[in-house]
């Protein structure tokens, strides 16, 4: 696994590994923004190999699904930007009507919010049996 780069470890805390690659977790405690960091080189998600695009997505559907039946979540949007932090990363994101930025995107528009408690962040990292 590549160095996380900065950026991403000054805005996130870190959960543990997927098969796919390293999770981590906005400190914004104000939605559950989950980014994962797949374990690659490449900086676009579209050049990986097919077995490995497979892996990735297959860990952000894991995501996306703990998201809705556990947390209740009726949207979950999905992205890989990359403009800022140029390592390879994916933002897996609960949304709902009412959140505190719908329904504009959260880049710029998410205010701060609560921190996450460490109790918090240990039942998460539990229900989605992450190492830690």
């Amino acid at each position: 696994m590549p160095e996380l780069h900065p950026q991403l470890l000054a805005d996130c805390h870190r959960l543990g590994a997927m098969a796919s690659g390293e999770l981590l977790l906005s400190r914004n405690g104000g939605l559950h923004w989950f980014i994962l960091v797949p374990d690659t080189e490449m900086a676009d998600l579209l050049d990986l190999p097919p077995p490995q695009l497979q892996q990735v997505l297959a860990d952000c559907q894991r995501l996306s699904h703990w998201l809705k039946q556990v947390q209740g979540y009726p949207k979950v949007n999905f992205a890989a930007l990359g403009n800022v932090v140029p390592q390879m990363h994916l933002h897996v994101v609960g949304r709902s009507e009412d959140d505190r930025c719908w329904p504009q995107p959260i880049w710029g528009n998410l205010p701060p919010g609560p921190v996450w408690q460490p109790v918090v962040l240990d039942l998460i990292k539990r229900e989605l049996g992450l190492d830690h």
